[in-house]
């Protein structure tokens, strides 16, 4: 799977994320990967995504088609997923199945967002959410989570931090690894 992080500290919101691919039991390290890079730019916007590697694509073939999504906000980020959910199955053929006790039909994509209004974690049943310091997406958010939590108060950049998260998730989940990729942002208000 992955290792996403983004943090927020001071005036800066950075996404950073590893480089592995995996099918089952064979990786696909950077090394052997012309597109590796895990996080997508759009607009003032970074979207990181973790779960089928189809994920990215099928953004990316959204995000080129030239309509102006809106990822500014909690509520404008889930309207703007709550829009592109029937997209995703009829274009795109997601299978939305994941899990018969849900109750709403699974878009089975979370993803983090960075921008100059904050950062955003979105999930699979297109819950959002506005995080004030730091979270984790993928197979080795738990190491990542401690990690920042370990050096939040210690390290004074959100780039080290977020490059300790993802540092963590490659050492220690099978599922990450190394090089990351990593984008910052200033905020509009600290």
């Amino acid at each position: 799977m992955s290792t996403i992080v983004a943090v927020r500290k001071g005036n800066q919101v950075c996404i950073a994320a590893d480089s592995l691919t995996s099918f089952g039991d064979t990786r696909l390290a950077a090394d052997y990967d012309a597109a590796y890079d895990k996080i997508h730019p759009y607009g003032d916007n970074y979207l990181g995504v973790v779960g089928s590697a189809a994920h990215l694509q099928v953004f990316q073939s959204i995000f080129a088609q030239g309509a102006d999504y809106d990822l500014s906000s909690r509520a404008s980020i889930f309207e703007t997923f709550r829009s592109l959910h029937p997209r995703l199955k009829d274009e795109y053929y997601l299978n939305p199945k994941e899990d018969e006790e849900d109750a709403y039909e699974s878009s089975r994509i979370d993803a983090l967002i960075i921008n100059p209004q904050g950062l955003f974690g979105v999930y699979s049943l297109r819950e959002v959410f506005e995080y004030t310091r730091y979270w984790a997406i993928g197979s080795g958010a738990e190491y990542a989570l401690g990690a920042m939590h370990a050096l939040y108060d210690r390290l004074d950049s959100a780039e080290s931090i977020a490059r300790s998260g993802v540092e963590a998730g490659a050492e220690f989940n099978n599922a990450s690894s190394l090089p990351m990729s990593l984008y910052t942002v200033i905020l509009l208000e600290a």
